[in-house]
């Protein structure tokens, strides 16, 4: 259900600024975008998993609120990981 560490520094790389930024705000909202692609797929064979879906609907606002400090601090690096993710606003 987690994500290998082979798909992480794929992340890393693509939206980081070098092989070992994990802190950019980017990669955090990548890797819970994965997380949460993962889980969503997840619950259409678990419907009454609700344990998991709190933890997705943390994820969820985690990665709302981490939207919500990008958009505020650089709006182009905000619309550009929304395209690249399909995250919808």
């Amino acid at each position: 259900m987690s994500i290998t560490k082979e798909e992480k520094l794929d992340l890393i790389k693509k939206f980081g600024k070098g092989e070992s930024d994990s802190g950019t705000t980017e990669v955090q909202i990548a890797i819970l975008t994965k997380r949460i692609n993962q889980l969503t797929e997840h619950f259409t064979a678990h419907k009454k998993d609700h344990a998991s879906r709190r933890g997705l609907m943390q994820m969820v606002g985690k990665r709302r609120r981490l939207l919500d400090y990008l958009a505020d601090k650089d709006i182009e690096r905000y619309r550009t990981i929304i395209k690249e993710l399909n995250i919808r606003k």
